[in-house]
């Protein structure tokens, strides 16, 4: 066979490959680094599905997936708030499935119902981003409480999500408003207001600020303050004692898809070990048992200090809480 022959039979193999492959659009707030790896390590095993992702904040990709209710777009929804996904849930917009080995996670990364709406994959939890450069040039201590946050000393030094673009931010409120109840959690807000420095778009971004010694303090994720201490930045994690504001990464599948069999083999994928371990990297607490291994710079106890969560709550009271929010806080810049 000659050359030109060859190179035209190469081609089209390619062809009938690309031709076989099946596409998915998959919606997703994991954070851009973690998502490269999951789906670097998906695309190994599974080369006949090609992922088009959609990637945003956890509020903003709710949004969207409200706004396209009616026309779905997505098939997949991987790595998105639990508590996002019961308000989508309420909605009918999910295919309820459970997926392969999804009787070995642990109990509460599954939903009640059965089959379940949605699959837990890890667990995030808040923290504090405390600059030790940027302290010590302004006279500053570091905080230990949530309630520390209101002193008048740290006017101008706190950088927070805005809860209505940030599933961490939201996670923030909704604790703060379980853990001093309702008329405390909006008098604590109040407080935190007067000291906010601006809101940002993202869960991360006030840890960036915090490494990059654009703020003093970041009210972030574990996760993330983790990564930045881990790339040198001088920043120290705090753990308010009062307890941690959490939720869950989770998947679910989009009720519609035309691309049922492909839409279960990446959920399927989601809960395997080599998965949870993944989620690991980044992530102390995970949805397979005896996966987990300590993350460095996190507390040993991590799953301890997490607040006994009501993500029901959380779910259907969304849209009061963030009208709450947004009459009295607004007025900050997020960026």
């Amino acid at each position: 066979m000659n050359l030109k022959a060859l190179s035209a039979l190469s081609l089209a193999a390619v062809a009938g490959f690309a031709a076989a492959q099946t596409e998915l659009t998959v919606y997703t707030a994991i954070e851009s680094d973690d998502l490269a790896k999951y789906a670097a390590r998906f695309n190994q095993d599974h080369p006949e599905i090609k992922i088009n992702w959609v990637r945003d904040s956890t509020g903003v990709i709710t949004a969207r997936l409200m706004a396209e209710k009616d026309r779905p777009q997505a098939d997949v929804i991987w790595g998105l708030a639990a508590s996002s996904l019961m308000i989508l849930d309420a909605e009918d917009m999910l295919l309820p499935y459970a997926p392969v080995g999804y009787e070995e996670l642990s109990p509460q990364f599954r939903d009640s119902s059965n089959p379940p709406s949605w699959t837990g994959m890890n667990a995030w939890m808040a923290a504090i981003c405390f600059n030790t450069i940027e302290a010590q040039k302004h006279g500053l201590t570091a905080p230990t409480s949530w309630q520390d946050l209101t002193k008048p000393e740290y006017k101008g030094h706190i950088v927070m999500p805005n809860p209505a673009s940030s599933g961490t931010g939201y996670l923030d409120v909704t604790s703060w408003l379980q853990m001093f109840g309702e008329e405390g959690g909006w008098e604590f807000m109040d407080a935190l207001h007067d000291n906010i420095k601006n809101y940002t778009h993202s869960g991360s971004r006030p840890c960036v600020n915090a490494a990059q010694g654009e703020a003093v303090i970041g009210i972030s994720f574990a996760f993330r303050g983790a990564q930045e201490k881990q790339r040198g930045a001088p920043i120290d994690l705090i753990f308010p004692s009062e307890g941690l504001g959490w939720d869950m990464e989770a998947t679910a599948i989009v009720k519609g898809t035309s691309k049922l069999e492909a839409a279960q083999t990446l959920v399927n994928w989601t809960v395997t070990r080599q998965a949870n371990e993944l989620y690991n990297e980044g992530y102390a607490i995970v949805a397979m048992p005896g996966v987990a291994k300590p993350v460095q710079y996190f507390p040993e106890n991590a799953a301890e200090l997490l607040i006994d969560n009501d993500f029901a709550f959380a779910a259907t009271q969304r849209d009061r809480i963030l009208g709450e929010w947004q009459r009295r806080y607004e007025g900050k810049e997020t960026r």
